[in-house]
């Protein structure tokens, strides 16, 4: 098995993380392990953990080791210490290095919050009934009077769903 971050030597060094229902491993090579402070754990950094190792060096490669928050005085070292930024402007002074920490740990770059479960089955009923009335019209265009039958069918039962949802 070979170093999870310098991809060259053979893992000597296997962690495993578990977060709720959710295992992380890392394996390292000796060097590797001992460059990260995993003998040491006060040397062990956080950010590391929870951003799986050799995040935080992409920041560290792109810039961020030089940089310091103008607003906060947040500094690199400060986030690998402590696994978050120091206020809102750290994002736009480390942007460049984030980005692609931020993929790797994400779907996306943008945080769209969370919704509520009836919200969320809510709208994806309407967006479902604009698809398939947007069907049928091009069903009945094209004079295909089958298929609009069945799409008229399904978009009686998507309605009968969302009024469902609606009344209690």
């Amino acid at each position: 098995m070979m170093c999870c971050i310098c991809k060259e030597k053979e893992a000597k060094v296997h962690l495993t993380q578990i977060v709720g229902d959710k295992m992380q491993k890392v394996d390292l090579c000796e060097e590797c392990a001992k460059h990260k402070g995993v003998n040491d754990p006060a040397g062990f950094s956080l950010a590391d953990l929870l951003l799986g190792l050799g995040a935080s060096q992409e920041m560290e490669q792109s810039g961020g080791a030089e940089l310091k928050c103008p607003h906060c005085g947040f500094t690199q070292a400060d986030f690998k210490k402590a696994g978050r930024l120091g206020c809102s402007e750290c994002y736009t002074t480390f942007a460049e290095g984030l980005e692609g920490l931020l993929k790797s740990m994400h779907k996306g770059t943008k945080h769209v919050g969370k919704v509520p479960h009836v919200l969320q089955q809510s709208k994806d009923l309407t967006d479902k009934l604009k698809s398939l009335q947007k069907k049928l019209d091009k069903a009945v265009a094209e004079e295909d009077f089958e298929m609009a039958a069945n799409v008229r069918d399904e978009i009686k039962v998507t309605k009968e769903k969302l009024t469902g949802l609606a009344t209690p």
